[in-house]
């Protein structure tokens, strides 16, 4: 159950910043629905794998190129879904820090201690 909630805390989030932000776009809310589903598999499967490769230019940024990482998911995330348009890397780059922040703050709020 924790899992859907924090799926459906994703879309509603990533649907809310396509609304501030207009380097991205997702043709409706069953797009970010579709969106935090494939982020979800992406994260599990590719992060881990970019993030080994990108060990030494993490630590010599100082976790800078994590960032970069995550921008690179969320423009690989792109690529899958025909629905969701990014505009570039640098609109990536914002949209998954914010993603990031917003999306933390708001499973704080759904957390039940566990």
């Amino acid at each position: 159950m924790n899992l859907i909630i924090r799926l459906f805390v994703t879309a509603i989030v990533a649907y809310l910043l396509t609304k501030i932000l207009p380097g991205v776009h997702f043709e409706g809310f069953s797009s970010a629905i579709i969106f935090a589903i494939v982020l979800g598999v992406l994260n599990i499967f590719v992060k881990p794998v970019l993030s080994l490769f990108g060990l030494p230019l993490t630590i010599l940024t100082l976790g800078f190129f994590a960032l970069v990482i995550n921008a690179g998911i969320i423009l690989i995330a792109d690529y899958f879904i025909d629905s969701m348009v990014v505009d570039g890397f640098w609109w990536a780059f914002i949209f998954s820090i914010l993603l990031s922040i917003v999306t933390s703050l708001a499973n704080s709020m759904f957390s039940d201690g566990d």
